[in-house]
């Protein structure tokens, strides 16, 4: 019995095709190319009404037609611009933000979070190299960790706790 040539070459190409690692995601490339966020729109360029009124040039310093989105956010919403602290946040949200920060605020969040994150991704992918079929590897390792919106509202409601509508669920 001859097994043709072609289904060697497909269970080849299948066993091979196994031994790929991608890891979970990955959402960074390792191209050198343009970063579409780097570059900004700016503010139109208008002719000022004295030239002599103008504020003596900051080397590094912001540009009058620059971005401000804390800024352009407040006049939108009705603000006043000019209530912003230097800080970006406004004199009467002072007492929100001590509040906000009373327990503590650890400097390093983000840094310590990454690093817990690649030790949890490391250990959930031990035994992830071997595969027949593509799957997404993030839902795999995240899927302890994702809430289900529906089990929480039927929960809720077996509780007697009054939940808002929610969409049917998927079959």
């Amino acid at each position: 019995m001859r097994i043709p040539l072609g289904a060697i070459i497909l269970g080849l190409a299948l066993v091979v095709s196994g031994c790929s690692n991608k890891g979970l995601r990955t959402l960074r490339t390792n191209s050198n190319g343009p970063d579409e966020f780097l570059v900004l729109p700016v503010k139109p360029l208008t002719a000022p009404k004295n030239y002599s009124d103008l504020p003596p040039p900051t080397p590094g310093g912001a540009n009058l037609v620059d971005q401000n989105p804390n800024a352009d956010a407040v006049v939108a919403l009705g603000g006043r611009a000019s209530a912003l602290e230097p800080n970006g946040v406004p004199a009467s949200d002072g007492a929100l933000v001590a509040a906000s920060g009373r327990y503590g605020v650890q400097s390093n969040i983000r840094t310590t979070l990454n690093e817990s994150d690649a030790e949890f991704r490391r250990r959930q992918g031990r035994m992830t190299q071997i595969k027949l079929f593509p799957v997404d590897r993030y839902a795999q390792a995240y899927r302890r960790e994702a809430l289900d919106p529906f089990g929480a509202s039927r929960w809720y409601r077996s509780h007697g706790a009054n939940t808002p509508t929610s969409p049917p669920e998927r079959p």
